[in-house]
């Protein structure tokens, strides 16, 4: 019997498939709780002639959250009788993002996905880390300058004033790009909530302490972010998870070799001067020696390489805790990563 090799090709897939599900904690019995709060409609739905009293609303509605926002997102204390720096504030940022607001409801007026994606990263959580109290998501709108995702003592809170979609006009405005050039504002993108919200509860877990060490095993440290990221959310692209364009990623897969050979050959793999590493490490368009279509921060995508190589070498795998506690060094040494 002959097989086309769309037939095959469909067979290969499917066998590729079911063993990376073969390889899957079960975590079909976890249950968890994803459903967003919405503390941006609560809020813009008060009576703007009137807020000091609908801020007491909030409070009963969001007992924690709205003295984190008042506090924290808008600097102005906490909602109390006589407050009137927070009165002042208020006033100013409501007219100034009622529009704001207006313009975006409807883009985010069905997060569903968003939380059914969030679901199966807790479960995974809840799986490996099952000691850490899950934080309950909490929609709100900010100011531009505002975090995307920020973890407070209860709650974590996701800023959708910097989910709006890449050509949401403030972003590509003057003002917009000062803030975030364009390579970041291109990842305002609602798709990522998911990812920054579990890499926000990662770096939470495991506080990065990497900054000092010379640049190869920082390198491999970041790298185990996005390794450990991939595990939660084994189904999320690459390219969510490193926010690279797919032409980057492209890039970095087609010449791992050269990209490791450009390190070997810089002679800084084992500085520890910060002014180096961040060259490599860290947000920026490109980078520098290497060809335009490098994306900025590969040092932590050949570290996440390494990290991949020494899992490959661990018989029955590892446990993603144990992994995150091995060190740089060990990593290293096991990986032996010697790329074409």
């Amino acid at each position: 019997m002959k097989c086309s090799p769309i037939i095959l090709g469909a067979i290969l897939t499917l066998a590729a498939c079911n063993q990376a599900d073969k390889n899957r904690p079960d975590i079909s019995s976890i249950k968890v709780d994803t459903r967003f709060e919405r503390f941006d409609q609560a809020y813009f739905a008060l009576d703007s002639n009137n807020l000091s009293e609908g801020m007491k609303t909030l409070v009963q509605k969001f007992p924690q959250f709205t003295n984190d926002f008042t506090m924290h997102i808008l600097g102005a204390g906490p909602v109390q009788e006589n407050n009137e720096l927070l009165n002042t504030a208020n006033r100013q940022f409501f007219t100034t993002y009622y529009s704001v607001y207006e313009s975006l409801k409807n883009d985010f007026k069905d997060l569903s996905r968003e939380e059914k994606e969030l679901n199966t990263a807790y479960r995974y959580i809840r799986y490996y880390f099952p000691d850490y109290p899950l934080p309950r998501p909490i929609a709100y709108l900010g100011p531009f300058d505002a975090p995307g995702v920020a973890l407070t003592d209860s709650a974590v809170a996701i800023g959708l004033q910097l989910y709006g979609g890449k050509d949401f006009p403030f972003y590509t405005s003057l003002q917009g790009q000062e803030l975030f050039p364009a390579y970041i504002s291109r990842r305002f993108e609602k798709a990522y909530i998911p990812v920054n919200v579990v890499k926000a509860i990662i770096d939470d877990i495991f506080p990065n302490q990497a900054a000092s060490l010379p640049l190869l095993e920082r390198m491999v440290e970041e790298g185990k972010y996005w390794w450990l990221a991939k595990q939660i959310l084994p189904d999320t692209p690459d390219s969510l998870i490193t926010g690279y364009t797919k032409n980057q990623l492209a890039f970095c897969k087609d010449n791992e070799g050269l990209i490791w050979n450009y390190f070997l050959q810089s002679e800084q793999l084992y500085t520890t001067d910060p002014s180096i590493s961040k060259l490599y490490v860290g947000e920026a368009p490109g980078t520098q020696g290497l060809p335009p279509a490098a994306p900025g921060n590969i040092g932590q995508w050949v570290g996440m390489r390494i990290v991949e190589k020494y899992v490959s070498r661990q018989e029955g795998g590892i446990h993603p805790r144990k992994l995150m506690q091995t060190s740089a060094r060990e990593i290293l040494d096991i990986a032996k990563y010697k790329p074409r």
